[in-house]
């Protein structure tokens, strides 16, 4: 089964949004499989955005996601990686589709709201980063049969 690692940003959280958040990926059916809220420390998010390191924005990210608590969750689905990005949105709020996350709730690129992973190997690797195999529980929805043929 497909996973995805999500963050709700310090933004997201000091603005009370992690209830709306969480509700739009369970309405939406995907499993919730790993959860918590953290304050990151300097070389987790360094670990995190080493994609980013050699960009001028990287030390404004790392300051950002190291600023404030954050939810990290892992969800689990069919699709989940590519339906996710949908539900959050473009990266820059400006841009993004009513409905999204960011679409409804962000108002600028460096206060965004969530992270999403991109791809199915940025997703495990995040994961792994984030959550050792023994926080995450392996269960499945009752009503999965309704959701999934």
């Amino acid at each position: 089964m497909e996973r995805t690692f999500l963050a709700i940003k310090p933004d997201g959280v000091q603005r009370g949004l992690v209830g709306e958040i969480i509700g739009r990926f369970e309405a939406k059916g995907f499993t919730l499989v790993g959860l918590k809220l953290i304050i990151a420390n300097q070389e987790l998010a360094e670990k995190h955005y080493d994609i980013h390191k050699e960009r001028p924005f990287f030390k404004d990210l790392v300051s950002f996601i190291t600023s404030g608590p954050l939810v990290a969750m892992v969800w689990e689905g069919d699709g989940v990686v590519a339906s996710a990005r949908r539900i959050i949105g473009a990266t820059n709020p400006l841009t993004a589709e009513p409905g999204t996350i960011r679409g409804d709730f962000a108002v600028s690129i460096g206060r965004n709201i969530i992270h999403g992973s991109d791809a199915i190997e940025t997703a495990q690797r995040e994961i792994s980063l984030w959550f050792p195999e023994t926080e995450l529980a392996n269960w499945e929805l009752t009503i999965k049969p309704w959701l999934v043929e």
